[in-house]
């Protein structure tokens, strides 16, 4: 009897586009379960989807399968990111008499966020002295990866390597913001909120919703949002500081 290969075996399972939703949803439920179960990882606040990224990578690597092969069964969970964004606007809307309340500092703190970010980064760049390309890829990383990239192309940057700097920015705030809150003193959950979506985007969000309160989760979906507004609208007239 032939013995079917592991490589040749792979093949196989790989032309369905099962396999991806398989190995997507089976990497972030191990992801959790791991981080549920295991003290170490839940103090270093280390997310789910970050596991589960570098255990996608992981297997693709070590199987040899393309990005776009994989991409053609994870589409259908790409899809759902939609729908689950615009979910975010109900929390934000069981909480609207609190945010009207709040409107001024808020627009001033995404201004902040928005401002503080592009210079830092563009100053930085002009430091190392790199060319404005990198510059105009570096500038919007802290916004979610879609308005990201979007940003990127439309001021001469490289929208992959702005994806990849959104992400590493993303993951690197959800291990600094919670020691940043016990440094600063910070416990109003709205604040907590606020920072996370302004500077983490995405994974500040999950972060709020699954580890501080549902009040934190809709300030940071909120502040994601505008902030990604805010950096779309203002980057491009920040152009003249890139070259």
């Amino acid at each position: 009897m032939k013995v079917t290969s592991i490589d040749s075996l792979w093949v196989y399972l790989s032309a369905s586009p099962l396999l991806s939703l398989f190995l997507t949803a089976a990497a972030y439920l191990g992801s959790y379960y791991l981080i549920k179960h295991f003290k170490l990882l839940s103090k270093l606040n280390l997310q789910p989807a970050v596991l589960a990224i570098a255990a996608l990578i992981a297997v693709l690597a070590l199987t040899h399968t393309s990005y776009d092969d994989y991409f053609a069964g994870a589409q259908f969970i790409h899809f759902l990111l939609g729908p689950a964004t615009v979910m975010l606007a109900v929390p934000i809307y069981d909480n609207l008499a609190r945010i009207r309340m709040m409107m001024a500092p808020m627009l001033l703190g995404i201004a902040g966020a928005v401002l503080a970010s592009a210079f830092l980064t563009i100053g930085l760049s002009m430091l190392f002295h790199l060319p404005a390309q990198m510059v105009a890829s570096f500038a919007p990383k802290s916004v979610t990866t879609p308005i990201a990239m979007g940003v990127s192309q439309s001021i001469g940057g490289i929208p992959a390597l702005t994806a990849a700097l959104s992400l590493i920015t993303g993951i690197v705030g959800c291990f600094t913001g919670p020691l940043v809150f016990k440094l600063t003193g910070a416990h109003d959950h709205v604040v907590k909120g606020f920072t996370m979506g302004s500077s983490c985007h995405g994974f500040g969000t999950a972060q709020s919703f699954a580890s501080i309160s549902v009040l934190a989760g809709a300030f940071s979906g909120l502040a994601m949002g505008c902030v990604g507004l805010a950096t779309a609208l203002i980057l491009p007239f920040l152009q003249v500081f890139m070259r």
